[in-house]
Protein backbone atom coordinates (compact mmCIF):
# COMPACT_ATOMS: atom_id res chain seq x y z
CA UNK A 1 0.00 0.00 0.00
CA UNK A 2 3.00 2.52 0.71
CA UNK A 3 4.17 1.50 -2.81
CA UNK A 4 1.15 2.37 -4.28
CA UNK A 5 1.18 6.01 -3.00
CA UNK A 6 5.04 6.64 -3.36
CA UNK A 7 5.03 5.05 -7.06
CA UNK A 8 1.59 7.16 -8.09
CA UNK A 9 3.08 10.45 -6.69
CA UNK A 10 6.20 10.05 -8.72
CA UNK A 11 4.65 9.43 -11.59
CA UNK A 12 1.49 11.77 -12.03
CA UNK A 13 4.36 14.40 -10.70
CA UNK A 14 6.75 13.55 -13.48
CA UNK A 15 3.91 13.53 -16.17
CA UNK A 16 3.33 16.78 -15.15
CA UNK A 17 6.42 18.18 -14.86
CA UNK A 18 7.31 16.51 -18.38
CA UNK A 19 4.49 18.73 -19.89
CA UNK A 20 5.53 22.01 -18.26
CA UNK A 21 9.35 21.37 -19.28
CA UNK A 22 9.00 20.32 -22.91
CA UNK A 23 6.04 23.12 -23.70
CA UNK A 24 8.00 25.59 -22.50
CA UNK A 25 11.20 24.08 -24.01
CA UNK A 26 9.59 23.98 -27.02
CA UNK A 27 8.25 27.50 -27.08
CA UNK A 28 12.04 29.16 -26.17
CA UNK A 29 13.73 26.29 -28.34
CA UNK A 30 11.23 26.98 -31.42
CA UNK A 31 10.65 30.89 -31.14
CA UNK A 32 13.97 32.31 -29.66
CA UNK A 33 14.41 35.84 -29.19
CA UNK A 34 12.04 37.39 -26.02
CA UNK A 35 10.50 34.32 -25.63
CA UNK A 36 13.81 32.27 -25.11
CA UNK A 37 15.09 34.97 -22.69
CA UNK A 38 11.75 35.28 -20.87
CA UNK A 39 11.78 31.84 -20.33
CA UNK A 40 15.49 31.36 -19.84
CA UNK A 41 14.80 34.28 -17.06
CA UNK A 42 12.12 31.85 -15.25
CA UNK A 43 14.45 28.75 -16.01
CA UNK A 44 17.54 30.93 -14.04
CA UNK A 45 15.14 31.88 -11.05
CA UNK A 46 14.14 28.61 -10.23
CA UNK A 47 17.33 26.72 -11.07
CA UNK A 48 18.87 29.93 -8.10
CA UNK A 49 17.37 28.07 -5.52
CA UNK A 50 18.50 24.58 -4.54
CA UNK A 51 15.99 21.81 -5.45
CA UNK A 52 15.45 20.50 -2.37
CA UNK A 53 15.16 23.85 -0.11
CA UNK A 54 12.72 24.64 -2.67
CA UNK A 55 10.87 21.58 -2.24
CA UNK A 56 10.76 22.46 1.31
CA UNK A 57 9.41 26.09 1.38
CA UNK A 58 6.85 25.03 -1.19
CA UNK A 59 5.83 22.36 0.91
CA UNK A 60 5.80 24.77 4.49
CA UNK A 61 3.83 27.44 2.38
CA UNK A 62 1.29 24.89 1.13
CA UNK A 63 1.22 23.02 4.43
CA UNK A 64 0.71 25.59 7.24
CA UNK A 65 0.55 29.04 5.28
CA UNK A 66 -2.79 31.08 4.06
CA UNK A 67 -3.11 28.41 1.13
CA UNK A 68 -3.47 25.32 3.57
CA UNK A 69 -6.98 24.38 3.05
CA UNK A 70 -6.91 25.85 -0.99
CA UNK A 71 -5.31 22.19 -2.00
CA UNK A 72 -5.98 20.15 0.79
CA UNK A 73 -3.05 18.64 2.52
CA UNK A 74 -3.06 15.19 0.39
CA UNK A 75 -1.28 13.88 -2.62
CA UNK A 76 -1.98 16.68 -4.80
CA UNK A 77 -0.57 19.01 -2.76
CA UNK A 78 3.14 16.95 -3.16
CA UNK A 79 2.39 16.29 -6.82
CA UNK A 80 1.74 20.02 -7.25
CA UNK A 81 5.06 21.25 -5.61
CA UNK A 82 6.73 18.53 -7.38
CA UNK A 83 5.67 19.05 -10.53
CA UNK A 84 6.49 23.13 -10.02
CA UNK A 85 9.93 22.50 -9.17
CA UNK A 86 11.03 20.16 -11.30
CA UNK A 87 10.75 20.68 -14.98
CA UNK A 88 13.80 22.58 -14.95
CA UNK A 89 16.19 19.64 -16.24
CA UNK A 90 13.91 18.68 -19.14
CA UNK A 91 13.33 22.53 -20.12
CA UNK A 92 17.06 22.67 -20.64
CA UNK A 93 16.93 19.80 -22.91
CA UNK A 94 14.10 19.90 -24.85
CA UNK A 95 15.04 23.61 -25.12
CA UNK A 96 18.58 22.68 -26.82
CA UNK A 97 16.91 19.83 -29.11
CA UNK A 98 14.55 22.31 -30.55
CA UNK A 99 16.83 24.84 -31.25
CA UNK A 100 19.04 22.08 -33.13
CA UNK A 101 16.21 20.60 -34.90
CA UNK A 102 14.11 24.08 -36.03
CA UNK A 103 16.31 24.50 -38.74
CA UNK A 104 16.50 21.19 -40.17
CA UNK A 105 15.24 20.06 -43.51
CA UNK A 106 12.22 18.24 -42.49
CA UNK A 107 11.31 21.79 -40.60
CA UNK A 108 12.09 23.71 -43.54
CA UNK A 109 9.95 21.51 -45.64
CA UNK A 110 6.93 21.88 -43.48
CA UNK A 111 7.03 25.09 -43.55
CA UNK A 112 7.45 25.29 -47.43
CA UNK A 113 4.36 23.40 -47.30
CA UNK A 114 2.16 26.06 -45.19
CA UNK A 115 2.24 23.95 -41.61
CA UNK A 116 1.76 26.33 -38.69
CA UNK A 117 4.47 27.13 -35.88
CA UNK A 118 1.97 24.45 -33.86
CA UNK A 119 2.38 21.91 -36.49
CA UNK A 120 5.93 22.27 -36.92
CA UNK A 121 6.31 22.08 -33.20
CA UNK A 122 4.32 19.83 -31.73
CA UNK A 123 3.89 17.29 -34.94
CA UNK A 124 7.09 17.12 -36.85
CA UNK A 125 10.01 18.33 -34.10
CA UNK A 126 8.44 17.03 -30.98
CA UNK A 127 8.10 13.32 -32.33
CA UNK A 128 12.00 13.66 -33.49
CA UNK A 129 12.94 13.91 -29.68
CA UNK A 130 10.96 12.22 -28.04
CA UNK A 131 13.43 9.66 -27.16
CA UNK A 132 14.51 12.42 -24.69
CA UNK A 133 11.52 13.65 -23.22
CA UNK A 134 10.77 9.64 -22.42
CA UNK A 135 14.43 9.41 -20.93
CA UNK A 136 14.28 12.42 -18.68
CA UNK A 137 10.47 11.30 -17.57
CA UNK A 138 11.64 8.21 -16.45
CA UNK A 139 14.34 9.26 -14.42
CA UNK A 140 12.22 12.35 -12.88
CA UNK A 141 9.93 9.39 -11.85
CA UNK A 142 12.48 8.04 -9.41
CA UNK A 143 13.94 11.19 -8.46
CA UNK A 144 10.43 12.43 -7.32
CA UNK A 145 9.32 9.07 -5.40
CA UNK A 146 12.43 9.59 -3.66
CA UNK A 147 11.16 13.70 -2.98
CA UNK A 148 7.99 12.37 -1.89
CA UNK A 149 9.68 9.30 0.93
CA UNK A 150 11.84 12.33 2.31
CA UNK A 151 8.67 14.66 2.42
CA UNK A 152 6.51 12.23 4.19
CA UNK A 153 9.02 11.26 6.31
CA UNK A 154 9.80 14.67 7.96
CA UNK A 155 5.23 15.22 8.11
CA UNK A 156 5.40 17.61 5.07
CA UNK A 157 4.27 15.63 2.35
CA UNK A 158 1.30 13.34 2.24
CA UNK A 159 -0.86 13.44 5.88
CA UNK A 160 0.18 10.39 8.39
CA UNK A 161 -3.13 8.70 8.36
CA UNK A 162 -1.96 7.89 4.39
CA UNK A 163 0.25 5.10 4.22
CA UNK A 164 3.58 5.93 2.00
CA UNK A 165 6.84 5.01 2.44
CA UNK A 166 7.98 7.89 4.33
CA UNK A 167 4.91 7.87 6.63
CA UNK A 168 5.74 4.16 6.85
CA UNK A 169 9.60 4.87 8.08
CA UNK A 170 8.52 7.86 10.05
CA UNK A 171 6.51 5.90 12.28
CA UNK A 172 9.05 2.83 12.04
CA UNK A 173 11.70 5.42 13.37
CA UNK A 174 10.10 6.00 17.27
CA UNK A 175 10.22 1.94 17.01
CA UNK A 176 14.16 2.09 16.50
Amino acid sequence: KGAQVSIAVGLIAALFATIIGTTLGALAGYFGGKVDDFLEWVYNVFTAIPYILLVFALAAVLKSGPLEGTLGNGIWTVVIILSVVGWTGIYRLVRAEYMKHRAREYVRAAEAIGASHMSRMFTHILPNISHVVLVQLSLHVVSFIKSEVILSFLGMGVPIDMVSWGTMLSEAQNEL
